[in-house]
């Protein structure tokens, strides 16, 4: 039976250019993959996959929470790549193992692990539940040089904990970055925010 697997890191681990390059490779040898991802992921473009580093590919697949994936073509497919996993519904990812059992195409989902208070996304929290293979695409923390394991949203360069759990953005939104400089970036904004309040109220 093909297995299921999760590749997660933090925003700008290469999870997405690790997509591309396996793509790459399949393709390389003749063979034919199946690239999906959420439709709500606009980024790039509705149907683009796009690396921070520039490679792009076209998504064969938009996925919303009603698809059903086991009514897809999946003659000479010999592996399926889904990019920014996390975003999926649990049905979504119980149909990505299915296809894994019934059809016995190997599927690799590649996403983040965690929103931007650190809380499991539904796609991936489904995904960490039953994969088969779970592996972490690392990457070092924006301020320092431990590993990053948490994605700091920031709304004009301050860093948030409020606001939806999904908020699209790159760079300019998203900070990847270890625990003790998270909680750091966080307390430093509440600080800040507590000392503009002061002033404004005196």
């Amino acid at each position: 039976m093909a297995k299921l697997y999760y590749r997660y890191g933090t925003v700008g681990s290469a999870k997405t250019l690790n997509l591309l390059a396996v793509a790459h490779n399949y393709r390389n040898q003749g063979k034919k993959v199946l690239l999906l991802k959420p439709q709500l992921d606009t980024r790039f473009g509705k149907d683009s996959i796009k690396s921070r580093a520039g490679l792009e590919m076209a998504a064969d697949v938009l996925v919303r929470p009603d698809s059903n994936l086991l009514e897809l073509d999946f003659e000479g497919i010999s592996c399926i790549l889904v990019d920014e996993a996390q975003f999926l519904s649990t049905n979504i990812i119980d149909q990505l193992r299915e296809i894994t059992m019934k059809k016995n195409i190997p599927v690799i989902c590649y996403g983040l692990r965690t929103d931007f208070r650190s809380n499991l996304f539904q796609g991936s929290m489904r995904l960490m539940e039953i994969a088969d293979s779970i592996e972490e695409v690392k990457a070092t923390c924006q301020y320092c040089n431990r590993k990053s394991i948490m994605n700091l949203r920031r709304i004009n360069g301050v860093a948030v904990v409020e606001g939806p759990s999904i908020l699209l953005g790159a760079d300019e939104t998203y900070a990847a970055v270890c625990y003790p400089c998270y909680v750091g970036q966080i307390e430093k904004a509440k600080a800040e925010a507590g000392q503009v309040l002061c002033e404004t109220s005196v």
